[in-house]
């Protein structure tokens, strides 16, 4: 009787059970390889000359990094100034900061950071004492407040 029994659990395992356990073993390997594959595709480093995207998803990328390349008209004007500083003299970048932010006034939020900026790049240029006699009330002591900064 023992015998039967066994018999008859085994045919209980048909075709189904054995596909079953086949699937059992090979579909975890199969789900790391495609995801190892998948980590292997993204593009980590950032470039968009890197990636391996769709033809319309690297054309967006390109456009997105046109713009980051586009700098805002606050750092332009900030390294204009600071080209000026060592040309000329603090005194002339500070006076035509003031004239930026009359004319466009949406430059005012950046004009202490540029001010700043400008401090501290005299003070390397003209060291603390020259650099400081140049401060001037131009968007409040943020020019003052550089040189101090870059002084101690």
């Amino acid at each position: 009787m023992k015998h039967s029994a066994t018999r008859q659990t085994r045919r209980g395992r048909g075709p189904a059970h054995r596909i079953g356990r086949s699937l059992a073993l090979v579909l975890p390997v199969v789900l790391v390889l495609s995801g190892t594959l998948a980590v292997t595709r993204v593009n980590w480093s950032g470039d968009p000359a890197d990636s391996v995207l769709a033809a319309s998803e690297a054309s967006s990328a390109k456009a997105s990094s046109a713009k980051a390349a586009k700098r805002a008209p606050h750092e332009v004007l900030r390294d204009r100034l600071l080209t000026e500083l060592q040309e000329e003299d603090p005194g002339v970048a500070l006076t035509h900061l003031q004239q930026a932010v009359n004319e466009r006034p949406s430059l005012a939020g950046h004009c202490a950071s540029i001010a700043r900026a400008l401090g501290r790049a005299a003070v390397k240029v003209y060291g603390p004492t020259r650099a400081q006699s140049y401060a001037r009330p131009v968007c409040d002591t943020a020019f003052a407040s550089g040189v101090l900064a870059a002084h101690s």
